[in-house]
């Protein structure tokens, strides 16, 4: 049996025991894709990360992602979990104000906020949005997501891209996000027209009582092992490009502004959300939060 350390974060949360679980392995040297795949399975979070040297020399260190049931070029929870954990483990020395991920997708750059000797915040720069398809017969979608056709906004269903994929719906209210119930064979057959199944994210502008907090979301993704997301980075940079391409938030929101997302899991999360503009043109994807150690230990692997 091998044995692998791992830290245990709490991502897009300064409270323990919310925000989105993340297993960092940060000296992972000898496992195999499919042990990395196993351990991941294992550990059951929505992500796990394990830590490699750098590939290429525009970046700090290599990151492979993993949830459950693939691994990912990208994601957002895991990258702002693991920069917390690098600092913990030295890897990222005190003050640094800028780090670069080597991600499937390629280099991603990270930067932190301290207060003295400890990281506060973090934020992960995302590629720029591409918007990739529509889904067009609004009552089957609707009845797909066990909701009403009138609890749909009036704005697109549509696909939205900062290196991941998610098909994102728009609904007029906290309580109608909170009834959504995936029909899967009947989502699968709606998406049909926008291109493959995408995990799904709902969303309402009735957002919460702390300041900037303009959206409550949920996320659902089947299809990647994952039956909810308390906290999804890699589709919320995405979604401030989604509010800023259909006027659904003012431009002076859109500069920084909170999704709150895992509250019907109870498992409460902030993302934090910057989308820069010049015009009409979206110029730069960003996506931060903290994140909160609540554990470490050790993994045998066979």
């Amino acid at each position: 049996m091998r044995e692998y350390r791992y830290l245990h974060y709490d991502v897009f949360t300064d409270r323990p025991l919310e925000g989105n679980q993340l297993a960092v392995f940060p000296e992972p040297a000898g496992l195999t894709t499919e042990d990395m795949q196993r351990v991941a399975r294992e550990m059951n979070f929505s992500e796990s990360t394990f830590i490699f040297p750098p590939e290429t020399p525009d970046t700090d260190v290599r990151m492979r992602i993993f949830t459950p049931g693939e691994e990912l070029p990208m994601a957002g929870h895991p990258t702002i979990g693991s920069t917390f954990a690098l600092v913990v483990e030295g890897a990222i020395a005190n003050g640094r104000e800028r780090f670069v991920f080597g991600l499937g997708l390629g280099p991603t750059p990270v930067t932190l906020a301290w207060k003295g000797d400890e990281l506060d915040f973090a934020w992960m720069t995302q590629k720029l949005p591409a918007f990739e398809g529509r889904v067009t017969d609004r009552s089957a979608f609707a009845a797909s997501l066990g909701v009403e056709r009138s609890d749909l906004l009036d704005a697109p269903v549509e696909v939205v891209s900062c290196g991941l994929p998610y098909l994102f719906a728009p609904l007029t209210s906290r309580a109608a996000v909170d009834r959504v119930t995936l029909n899967r064979s009947a989502y699968a057959a709606c998406c049909r027209g926008a291109g493959p199944e995408r995990p799904l994210f709902v969303f309402t502008l009735e957002g919460g009582a702390a300041e900037r907090e303009s959206v409550y979301s949920r996320m659902l993704a089947p299809g990647f092992g994952i039956a909810e997301d308390p906290a999804t980075g890699s589709a919320s940079g995405p979604l401030g490009c989604y509010l800023a391409v259909h006027g659904l938030l003012p431009p002076e929101r859109l500069t920084h502004f909170i999704s709150l997302q895992g509250a019907a899991m109870l498992r409460p999360s902030r993302i934090h959300i910057s989308i820069g503009r010049e015009g009409d043109r979206i110029t730069s994807v960003r996506i931060g939060g903290r994140s909160v150690l609540v554990g470490q230990g050790t993994l045998q692997v066979p």
